[in-house]
């Protein structure tokens, strides 16, 4: 009855160890992962250690066209990620938090930053790389990668896009029965975002939930122009209930229920819907509209290569 409730599929009974699970997965932890075994370094192995280790390996799996090579890549990368900066090594350490971002330089004025999901220290990430590559006069484009990004934590969505958006300002909407309530931004601009003069956030099918929302505030606001291909259209916020009349006395059951649908900028809702790109990369001749948006061939090309 449950999973047969709309959207279909997405309300279910759960066990203790599946709202356990559930936990973990929003607070960005896997406790099937060992950054330091992906790496074979000892956890008390120092940063050039850690660096020896990632370039090996990475040298080593780039040469290996396989899947199974190719998967294990990410995982040496995610791992490198994590252990190589002080703060992201310091949440692993304590709490076993992956972050949630891998960045790069593409160049001395592009900055390429993605967001694999929304946790709990997303916003700490945000503030401490960004500030960590706010530093010279060249450096004004972003690339915001939201591509497989499934979404996550949307509590905490009115602060994350306070740097985006600026603060108290209406950010998104949730719809329960025909009621529609409105959400504001709850922090204001961020200091070591406001040198990017052109950004493109990148988008697929793959792009859900809370990401989709963030997508479709920044189109919203044109803080950036929307490239890709159109978003998952999965727009529901689901909460776990707790039962105050078990089922089983040999196990603990809960609700997890959709209780709410998001809304895009034009009031439709993201369920079935998505996110339209601004430039589709599906269309011909798409990187001729892109450079009709942005006139900086650098970026053009680097916006380009992400979807080779």
């Amino acid at each position: 009855m449950l999973a047969n409730l709309q959207p279909a599929g997405r309300s279910r009974l759960y066990s203790k160890q599946k709202t356990k699970e559930l936990g973990q997965r929003v607070a960005n932890i896997n406790p099937e992962t060992d950054h330091y075994q992906e790496l074979e370094v000892d956890k008390n192995a120092d940063e050039n250690k850690v660096k020896e280790a990632y370039q090996e390996k990475k040298q080593e799996l780039e040469n290996q066209a396989s899947p199974s090579a190719q998967q294990k890549l990410k995982k040496v990368e995610e791992a490198y990620q994590t252990l190589a900066n002080d703060k992201n090594r310091e949440r692993y350490d304590e709490a076993g938090i992956s972050p949630t971002m891998e960045w790069r330089l593409i160049s001395p004025s592009i900055f390429y930053l993605k967001i694999k999901k929304f946790s709990p220290t997303t916003i700490q990430e945000l503030t401490e790389v960004t500030q960590k590559v706010d530093q010279g006069d060249k450096l004004d484009s972003l690339i915001l990668d939201l591509r497989g990004n499934v979404g996550g934590a949307i509590d905490g969505l009115p602060y994350f896009l306070g740097p985006f958006i600026g603060p108290n300002q209406y950010a998104y909407q949730f719809i329960q029965q025909g009621d529609v309530t409105d959400f504001k931004t709850k922090t204001g601009w961020l200091p070591s975002l406001k040198r990017y003069k052109k950004t493109a956030v990148l988008i697929n099918d793959q792009t859900q939930s809370s990401a989709e929302v963030m997508a479709s505030v920044l189109k919203k606001y044109n803080v950036g122009n929307l490239v890709g291909t159109t978003t998952k259209g999965w727009g529901t916020i689901e909460k776990v209930f707790s039962l105050e009349n078990q089922l089983s006395q040999d196990e603990e059951y809960s609700l997890f229920l959709v209780h709410h649908l998001t809304l895009r900028a034009d009031g439709q809702p993201i369920e079935s819907n998505g996110v339209e790109p601004v430039v589709s990369v599906s269309q011909a001749n798409w990187q001729k509209e892109l450079a009709s948006y942005f006139d900086h061939s650098d970026l053009v090309e680097a916006i380009t290569k992400q979807f080779e």
